[in-house]
């Protein structure tokens, strides 16, 4: 079946926090939102047949995932990702920054240094502050368009007693799928230094042609004891909204170490339509991924294209995977918060500020790509005419 992802559907009044709060995020109504990650694509057909059905079933009590929901999620990871796991490696989680929170407090002690790469998604920065461990940036390296891992700042930063690092695969936001060298070399680091690795791949299936997602875990025996996977179907199929995801964690301490701290939240079992929708995604979402892909390739060549021949004073970092294009403003020579102003209240464009990513991220900013193309065109427009203005 082809998908129709030029389609405009407004999702105004269905209590979107990308389209319904924009007075209350950028203070002023009329704007055009492409900051936070979901898409404004309809979810696969079979997905949304298969949550009008459970929803018919009328009654919606305490849930958990029965065997198909488990060999759904494995037959995924290996047909997609070249994975074979074990159904008892999965721990749930309502989200990854939930998780991340939990495995920050289950596997390090107040004090503890935990290591990431700016510039990063924020709440890797969060998870770590609000539970009084201390932050330990190991800066991403801007090469020829292309950031790269500062192996030599990696060492000399484990070596001064980090615990935990937490990984960014496929990196968010600058669109990085690291290949297997790099992460081979920064596994030995790990391993050498005894670091705990939390890899996010909740981009992990989101890969343009010619790269490929290799889960941080499948590496080795090794690294598989010494790290967990965090895994979701929620930006694949845009599903965030049904709060369901997955940890892969082969070493059985690491997993009862979580499920500890995520007891004591209160939170067990997944919701019946998280459930639903994983299950339904992963078994017969693989064809509208594809699509999705090609669309979304299309969205980067498009945009990448236009600033190019337009705005070339703005450049696009090419990603390598996921829906999130970073872009580079700095030689229109604003301050980080001068250049939020502008986006917003001269160009009337809703991004992600690139300061909120942490130190690298100053002069950039996050667009989501995950919208029809006839956006793209308008964001180009409004760019041209608050430049020449």
């Amino acid at each position: 079946m082809n998908c129709d992802f030029d389609q405009i559907i407004d999702r105004r009044q269905t209590c979107s926090v990308k389209w319904d709060f924009n007075q209350r995020i950028f203070g002023r109504e009329d704007i055009l939102p492409l900051w936070v990650a979901d898409m404004d694509f309809q979810a696969p057909e079979a997905v949304v047949e298969a949550l009008v059905n459970r929803a018919k079933h009328g009654i919606y009590g305490y849930s958990d995932g029965m065997d198909e929901y488990y060999e759904a999620l494995t037959a995924w990871l290996a047909d997609r990702q070249g994975w074979k796991i074990q159904r008892d490696w999965v721990s749930f989680s309502p989200g990854i920054v939930f998780a991340l929170y939990g495995l920050v407090r289950g596997l390090t002690d107040p004090g503890d240094k935990i290591l990431l790469q700016s510039p990063v998604y924020p709440p890797f920065f969060n998870a770590i502050k609000n539970n009084g461990r201390e932050v330990v940036n190991s800066q991403l390296r801007l090469e020829h368009d292309r950031y790269t891992m500062d192996f030599v700042d990696l060492e000399e930063k484990f070596a001064s007693g980090v615990k935990m690092m937490i990984l960014c695969n496929p990196h968010n936001p600058v669109g990085r799928v690291w290949d297997r060298d790099e992460l081979e070399r920064l596994g030995q680091l790990c391993l050498a230094h005894n670091v705990v690795v939390v890899s996010d791949e909740i981009h992990g299936d989101l890969i343009y042609e010619g790269y490929q997602h290799i889960p941080f875990a499948s590496l080795s025996q090794e690294l598989a004891l010494q790290s967990i996977v965090c895994t979701a179907p929620s930006k694949t199929f845009n599903l965030a909204g049904l709060q369901t995801s997955n940890l892969i964690i082969p070493n059985a301490e690491y997993r009862r170490a979580f499920q500890r701290s995520r007891d004591l939240t209160g939170i067990h079992n997944p919701n019946v339509f998280g459930i639903t929708a994983l299950e339904s995604a992963y078994r017969h979402g693989g064809d509208w991924l594809d699509q999705l892909m090609c669309y979304l390739q299309g969205n980067v060549e498009f945009l990448m294209t236009s600033l190019a021949q337009v705005l070339p004073q703005i450049r696009m970092i090419q990603p390598e995977g996921t829906y999130l294009a970073w872009l580079d403003f700095r030689e229109l020579g604003m301050e980080p918060e001068e250049l939020q102003r502008f986006l917003v209240h001269k160009v009337g464009v809703g991004l992600n500020p690139g300061y909120q990513f942490g130190p690298g991220g100053e002069g950039f900013a996050r667009l989501n790509l995950g919208c029809s193309r006839s956006m793209l065109v308008e964001v180009v427009e409004r760019l041209e005419l608050g430049l020449r203005d």
